[in-house]
């Protein structure tokens, strides 16, 4: 859901029952709205956001500098985030911390 916030307001509209699928899945559906936001850029390389977000979620109970270790070089000083989970972070979070990245790539 972030990498869509990013770029998407969300809006859900209702429910959808099992009942209605062949076969019925076991989970509950739900049908929401897009609406592309305002944003035309996000401040910081694309690519490294991306797998900035994707590395965090793959490991969603562990905190961020756990999640992160093995795919980006961390700052020597450690930033606030890097305490946190990734559900804990918002969309402009995650943007901070891919610019962090990148300058820490670049350097």
């Amino acid at each position: 859901s972030v990498l869509l916030q990013a770029w998407y307001d969300i809006e859900y509209l209702f429910r959808v029952p099992p009942q209605v699928f062949h076969p019925p899945p076991r989970v509950q559906s739900a049908v929401i709205r897009l609406t592309r936001n305002q944003r035309t850029n996000l401040g910081c390389d694309e690519d490294i956001f991306h797998s900035l977000v994707r590395a965090a979620f793959n490991h969603r109970r562990k905190t961020l500098r756990n999640s992160l270790k093995d795919h980006f070089q961390l700052p020597e000083t450690p930033h606030d985030y890097f305490s946190l989970r990734p559900e804990q972070l918002t969309v402009n979070q995650f943007i901070e911390l891919a610019c962090l990245m990148a300058d820490l790539k670049s350097a």
